[in-house]
């Protein structure tokens, strides 16, 4: 009668599955450049070819469309490197790995766990790059108001990455992952108030938009950007903001720990 594995607890497997994961992504510089490179282009062509003709009331003055597109460039980021982190669920499974983990004595939430905080922090990582852009704007945010954004990043990041595990989990392939988040994220993201205000777009688009989780994670990095400056938006409103991508974030980990003891207990 062979001996009982030693329980390792939960610390360790999630530590150790989280530190792989960022050691795999910087062995890939392409995926480093490809993350930040992508959006920051983008953030610089929409935000020159749109500067002269956008003004938007903020903190008490009019801000341009690079400085409104700003926090909705800096979610694009996240977006990319948070959610397609996940990727690595697919070729942990075509390769082995995956099937050996979940043998292994460790509970299943500690494998979620730790593979979504390994996307929120590659994804919260290259936010951090994209702000040190933030003085070519004109824009210092206050201590309190810079650590907000913190907190911000790190909540919104966590829950792209379970969005993404719970696309990731039942793939088969990358390419059919690539191809239904391809078409699931970029609307979610262009509907999110990123790319123009709610109060410009038509009725049904700002409905859309109120019941889209995104829209709550932009507003919530834009109102911390100012936050303790003149104008600042109101507490009440970034409080509401953070709620909703906080239950945003509970939603795709809760809903990722039952996937993954179902598609267990149904393959058993």
């Amino acid at each position: 009668m062979s001996a009982a594995l030693p329980n390792p607890g939960v610390l360790l497997p999630v530590a150790s599955l989280w530190w792989r994961e960022v050691v795999r992504f910087y062995r890939q510089p392409s995926r480093v450049i490809g993350g930040l490179a992508s959006p920051v282009l983008f953030w610089i062509l929409i935000g020159a070819g749109l500067g002269n003709s956008f003004r938007y009331p903020v903190a008490g003055q009019e801000m341009n469309y690079l400085e409104y597109f700003f926090p909705g460039t800096l979610t694009l980021i996240m977006l990319f490197t948070g959610i397609f982190s996940t990727v690595s669920v697919i070729e942990d499974r075509r390769e082995g790995f995956l099937q050996a983990v979940l043998v292994a004595p460790i509970s299943r939430t500690s494998i979620v766990l730790a593979k979504i905080l390994g996307g929120t922090t590659l994804a919260a990582l290259q936010g951090v790059l994209f702000l040190a852009a933030l003085p070519a704007l004109g824009l210092l945010p206050t201590p309190a108001g810079l650590a907000l954004t913190l907190v911000v990043m790190a909540v919104l990041a966590f829950g792209l990455t379970g969005l993404g595990f719970l696309v990731a989990w039942p793939m088969e392939s990358t390419q059919g992952f690539h191809s239904i988040m391809n078409l699931f994220l970029i609307p979610l993201w262009l509907l999110s108030g990123a790319l123009f205000p709610p109060g410009g777009a038509s009725a049904w688009l700002r409905w859309i938009m109120r019941l889209n989780p995104l829209t709550y994670g932009v507003r919530a990095l834009r109102d911390a950007l100012y936050w303790g400056r003149s104008g600042t938006p109101a507490a009440g409103e970034l409080a509401v903001s953070l709620a909703v991508t906080l239950a945003f974030a509970a939603c795709t980990f809760l809903l990722s720990i039952a996937m993954v003891h179902r598609r267990i207990r149904s393959v058993s």
